[in-house]
């Protein structure tokens, strides 16, 4: 574990015990967040990848135009 996460952990145990478990589930649904994004992206990658292959199979035809942010 690292310094800071000790560092927060020891703050956390200060509070009291329903903030303590306020404070626990909110990490523990960041932690299942994030691995589900993690999750996403990587079962993305093959459809990711056809994508930008399709985006530069049209550019090399000559079917794209550059993106000027001032006409966003």
């Amino acid at each position: 574990m690292t310094k800071l996460l000790q560092q927060a952990f020891a703050e956390a145990e200060k509070l009291p015990s329903v903030e303590q478990d306020s404070f626990a589930r909110w990490m523990l649904e960041e932690l299942r967040a994030e691995e589900r994004w993690q999750q996403a992206f990587a079962n993305s990658q093959d459809a990711l990848a056809q994508l930008a292959q399709e985006a530069l199979e049209e550019r090399r035809q000559g079917r794209t135009q550059p993106l000027d942010p001032d006409e966003l």
